[in-house]
């Protein structure tokens, strides 16, 4: 597949950006009041942004592995 060298360093960026911040806001959400039900289950909240963040991050590694592989 041929992608302009620009794109490809967008989608790398793109890719970079994702697996930096989506961890440290899962991390946030961890520890946020409403993860935790008075049980010390957990909760939608958390059980529903745990899979947001998921699926995020293998779309960054999906991105991110298209970018190098057009880079190269």
């Amino acid at each position: 597949m041929e992608l302009p060298v620009a794109w490809s360093i967008v989608l790398l960026v793109t890719a970079a950006w994702n697996l930096l911040v989506w961890p440290r806001f899962l991390g946030r959400i961890a520890k946020d009041p409403r993860a935790r039900d008075a049980d010390g289950r957990p909760t939608r909240f958390l059980t529903v942004h745990v899979v947001i963040i998921g699926v995020s991050l293998l779309l960054a590694l999906a991105v991110g592995a298209l970018g190098a592989i057009t880079l190269a």
